[in-house]
């Protein structure tokens, strides 16, 4: 069985489970965000082996045991009591319970949930994307306004986007100008990436598995030129990358243990590609809807493919392992 870690309003997740349906592979939705005030968790271990089981909302039990493949796609926030008494503690508990249940479950991930955490510190995308030669802009992360003033005048034309968003606080990528540069006291607050701006096209490059889908943005008929995601009106194109380019995107996928990825770049005029971000469950069904690339299709396919090599694999996953012996040499054994 396919689990799908996501929300019952996902489109995302919709269109990848139709595609299941007509593959005839059975798959679910497990939707967090009712979790633990209306589902439940149950799981059992003893010296005979285990038992996990989920139970959704209205009652029916997910045997987690089933899973072979599973796509750690959208997890919503946890739903608890009104009024409840020291919410933290049990919101670490439940977090806790559930990071041990990702690991325990015999399944292989798309993506893994601590490699896809992992993957999503822009940090650490942009370290990896300057070794392997995927070409980052100049950037900055700091909370030091003079740092800041000094990486403005030195290059120029240069924008500023957050970390994270969320719906309550999300930013959009927006140029540096005499506003922002008023504003630059409040990095002490907290940090945020400043980057060289570069002139030029977005690119998107989905991956799943060894599948490249690359599109090229153009937002010229749009308002903003800085974030397509601001613009409503764009025209999106099917686009080649060079052989060396997908060989980097790959090794950049292989060193943050993904399977499924949406990559940004910005094509400069003279077409020399730069690596933006990597956003590990990010969006494609825009990119599909205007190219004709077949995204949730190779989803679709790569988690049943998953599912089929998986009911013959051991029961504790590679992966999880894995990890068990990095975290414990003295465990391990010539």
């Amino acid at each position: 069985m396919i689990l799908i870690i996501s929300h019952p309003d996902d489109i995302h997740a919709r269109t990848v489970i139709d595609h299941l349906d007509r593959l005839g592979a059975e798959s679910q939705i497990l939707n967090l965000a009712r979790f633990p005030r209306a589902a439940r968790m149950v799981l059992r271990y003893g010296p005979t082996g285990s038992q996990l089981g989920f139970s959704d909302d209205e009652g029916r039990l997910i045997d987690l045991d089933r899973v072979g493949a599973a796509w750690w796609r959208r997890p919503q926030p946890l739903e608890f009591e009104p009024g409840l008494q020291a919410q933290d503690f049990a919101a670490a508990e439940c977090a806790e319970a559930l990071a041990g249940l990702w690991l325990a479950m015999p399944a292989a991930w798309v993506n893994p949930p601590v490699e896809d955490e992992a993957a999503s510190r822009k940090s650490w995308q942009l370290r990896l994307a300057g070794q392997l030669g995927l070409d980052p802009p100049e950037t900055l992360v700091t909370t030091c306004a003079e740092t800041a003033r000094a990486f403005v005048a030195q290059h120029g034309d240069v924008i500023c986007k957050p970390f994270a968003g969320s719906l309550r606080y999300w930013r959009e990528t927006r140029r540096i100008g005499e506003a922002e540069l008023a504003q630059l006291a409040q990095l002490r607050h907290a940090p945020a990436i400043l980057q060289r701006r570069i002139e030029g096209r977005d690119l998107r490059v989905t991956v799943v598995g060894r599948k490249v889908f690359a599109a090229e943005i153009d937002t010229s008929g749009g308002s903003y030129a800085d974030d397509f995601r601001m613009n409503q009106d764009v025209t999106i194109r099917p686009t080649a990358l060079p052989p060396a380019m997908i060989d980097a995107i790959h090794a950049l996928m292989a060193r943050l243990g993904l399977v499924y990825g949406a990559l940004d770049f910005r094509r400069q005029p003279d077409g020399r590609l730069r690596f933006l971000e990597i956003n590990p469950a990010g969006q494609f069904l825009f990119v599909e809807e205007q190219t004709g690339q077949p995204i949730a299709r190779a989803m679709a396919e790569a988690l049943l493919t998953l599912d089929r090599d998986h009911a013959a694999a051991p029961e504790i996953p590679a992966s999880s392992l894995a990890l068990h012996k990095a975290r414990h040499p003295a465990d391990n054994h010539a």
